[in-house]
C-alpha cells in the first residue's frame, strides 16, 4: 500500500454506491487527483463534511488500482462559506473549479501554478473585495495564460505586428492587425482590451474602475476565447451569464 500527503482544492464531487463518494481535487504537489471517500455521506462519518467543493484540505491517501482512497482529510480553509450564500459569487466559483479541472487535463501531473492560481481566487472571491465577474475574468485569463494560451492584447497574435490593433478573433489567438484579421473577427472597444490587459496583470484599480458596458464586452470574450482553447465547454458560464 503506498501512502501520500498533500493539500488540495475540492473541485467536485459525485455518488458512488450507497455511502462513498468520489472526489476530484487540484492538488498542490500531485496535480489533479480522483479519489474515493468511503462512508462519507453517512451522517456519522469523520471527515464527509470536508470534502466538499471549495474547501481546502489537508489530505492522506493511499494509491488504488484505478481511483485512490482518502484515509484522513482536514480542513484547512473553507472558502465555501462566505460564497454559497450570494449567487453572483458562486456561480463564479463554479465556473472555476469547473475550469481548473478541464485546464489540467492530465492526472497526477504536477501543476503547482494553477493551484496556487486557483487559491487566491477563492480567497479573493470569498473576501468580496471586487466584483465576481472581474475575479472570475482575472482567473480564467491567468489560468489560460499558465496553460500557454495567453491572448495577444497588443501585438498581432497571426504577424506580430506592434499594435495597438482594433480587431479580436478568438481562433486566431487574440488581437490581429488589418491584414491578418480572419473572418469572424470583432471590433471591441479599446477600453475592453485594456480591461483585459490589467485583469492578465492584475491590476485592479484599473480593473475596479472600468464601466458595467466595457466588463460586459470583456466577459464576452474572455467566456469564447476559454471555450474555444477547452475541448469542452464551461457549462457553469451560463449561470454566471444569467447573474
Amino acid at each position: 500500500m503506498s501512502l501520500y500527503r498533500d493539500e488540495g482544492i475540492v473541485l467536485r464531487t459525485q455518488k458512488l454506491g450507497e455511502a462513498d463518494r468520489i472526489v476530484t481535487l487540484l492538488t498542490r504537489r500531485t496535480g489533479l487527483v480522483r479519489a474515493v471517500g468511503k462512508g462519507v455521506r453517512r451522517t456519522k462519518s469523520r471527515f464527509g463534511a470536508r470534502l466538499e467543493p471549495f474547501t481546502h484540505v489537508d489530505l492522506q491517501c493511499h494509491t488504488g488500482r484505478s481511483l485512490d482512497v482518502i484515509t484522513q482529510a482536514d480542513t484547512v480553509r473553507a472558502y465555501g462559506s462566505p460564497i454559497v450564500d450570494d449567487y453572483a459569487r458562486y456561480t463564479a466559483g463554479t465556473a472555476m473549479l469547473e475550469t481548473a479541472e478541464k485546464i489540467v487535463i492530465v492526472e497526477k501531473d504536477p501543476a503547482l501554478r494553477q493551484f496556487l492560481l486557483l487559491v487566491g481566487a477563492l480567497r479573493t472571491l470569498g473576501e468580496n473585495s471586487h466584483a465576481p465577474r472581474l475575479v472570475l475574468d482575472a482567473y480564467l485569463l491567468r489560468s489560460l495564460a499558465v496553460a500557454g494560451y495567453a491572448p495577444a492584447l497588443h501585438d498581432c497574435a497571426g504577424c506580430g505586428g506592434q499594435g495597438p490593433h482594433r480587431s479580436f478573433a478568438v481562433h486566431a489567438g487574440g488581437a490581429v492587425c488589418s491584414v491578418c484579421r480572419p473572418a469572424g473577427s470583432t471590433s471591441p472597444a479599446a477600453e475592453t482590451l485594456h480591461l483585459m490587459d490589467a485583469l492578465l496583470r492584475g491590476d485592479w484599480p484599473e480593473a475596479d474602475a472600468s464601466q458595467p458596458r466595457t466588463r460586459s464586452e470583456c466577459s464576452g470574450l474572455v467566456a469564447a476565447y476559454l471555450q474555444w482553447h477547452l475541448e469542452n465547454g464551461i457549462r457553469s458560464l451560463r449561470l454566471v451569464e444569467r447573474a
